[in-house]
């Protein structure tokens, strides 16, 4: 009797231990991993040197998108991830015609229902200019991300891999959906609009220094802390898709003892528009003021921006931007007011409507 009632005791504890471990297996079959693009454009992340000791003075942009996929294994555990080769260029080479391909390629894929979200690969110098120019032109609240490197990937403690496996993480993630364009390296989330690189080599360039990242990526989540207020992506009303080039604009830069000079040449060169870096509060010397002044007659469009790097551009502050029909540059970097006023000048030519869209976006 004893016998019978262990062996009725072990069949159901058998049973029970079983049933569990199908249900185990059953939800672990059942949870659907997201389907992440990269984009891959070169730069040092995809990048190699002599030795494993060399990280400065390598080539960049030699290691194709199939070779970094393989390099992060771990990848296929957080994604289904497939990869294109759109470039193959040091960042410092990328040009307008470089981000309308881009731009159109991410629109196309983000619209089919079988892609999640996309991460691009891409060189640091300029990188923060491609992440703002999507964060203007991407129609969809999919998660776009950018990641780079400072070490190229035969260095021997290259921190690609580790960042090429963030953004994976973060383009799958339903957290990062409709936050806009987001870069990511060094563990660090950060909006395109603010970010900017700040160190030449450090491996913690990337930063946003008066407002702050947006959050971190820790034990293979990601968790954020603020969102980007100014408008982005589905909310813009740029358009790139039936574009096939974008408007010259220039970046004049202001210092010490500067003249006309450079202002005349870029006029010249027949830019439609003209970010003048100027000092301080984006202050004109005297030499300057006429050649903008005459650069604004003739029908170029001048934001005034500033070398510093933090802090906004007050309209009407160090120059009387409505007697002069200029746009005061908010607090964007000359380089990302030259990538909002040549999107604002495939709209409009309207002084007033293109502060607007500097106070917008």
């Amino acid at each position: 009797m004893l016998f019978r009632q262990t062996a009725r005791s072990a069949a159901a504890l058998f049973g029970f231990l079983f049933c569990l471990a199908f249900a185990a297996q059953a939800q672990t079959a059942s949870v659907k991993l997201p389907n992440v693009t990269i984009l891959a454009t070169g730069g040092t992340i995809a990048g190699t040197g002599a030795t494993s000791t060399t990280t400065v003075g390598y080539t960049a942009a030699t290691v194709g998108v199939q070779a970094l996929i393989q390099a992060v294994p771990e990848m296929t555990k957080i994604a289904n991830v497939s990869g294109e080769q759109v470039f193959q260029i040091a960042s410092e080479n990328m040009g307008n015609e470089h981000w309308l391909t881009l731009a159109k390629r991410v629109n196309t894929l983000l619209a089919q229902s079988n892609v999640d979200g996309i991460v691009i690969t891409h060189g640091t110098d300029t990188l923060e200019e491609t992440a703002y120019f999507l964060n203007l032109v991407v129609k969809s609240r999919k998660p776009v991300v950018l990641v780079g490197s400072m070490r190229p990937s035969t260095a021997m403690s290259a921190d690609g891999p580790a960042n090429l496996y963030n953004a994976v993480l973060l383009a799958g993630a339903p957290d990062a959906v409709g936050r806009g364009v987001l870069v990511v390296l060094n563990d660090q989330i950060n909006g395109a609009r603010d970010v900017t690189k700040t160190n030449t080599t450090s491996l913690d360039t990337f930063k946003t220094p008066e407002l702050g990242m947006l959050g971190y990526i820790v034990g293979g989540k990601p968790f954020f802390y603020r969102a980007s207020a100014r408008k982005h992506t589905v909310e813009t009303e740029f358009d790139v898709m039936n574009l096939s080039a974008l408007p010259q604009v220039e970046i004049a830069y202001a210092h010490a003892n500067v003249g006309p000079v450079a202002i005349e040449a870029l006029v010249a060169s027949g830019a439609k528009g003209l970010v003048h870096a100027g000092v301080g509060d984006g202050s004109l010397p005297a030499k300057v003021r006429p050649a903008l002044s005459s650069a604004r007659k003739k029908g170029v469009l001048i934001v005034r921006s500033s070398r510093v790097g933090q802090g906004i551009v007050a309209r009407n502050g160090e120059a009387n931007d409505d007697e002069l029909d200029f746009v005061a540059g908010d607090n964007l970097s000359p380089q990302k007011a030259r990538i909002l006023l040549m999107l604002a000048l495939t709209r409009t030519t309207n002084t007033r409507d293109i502060q607007r869209m500097f106070y917008t976006y």
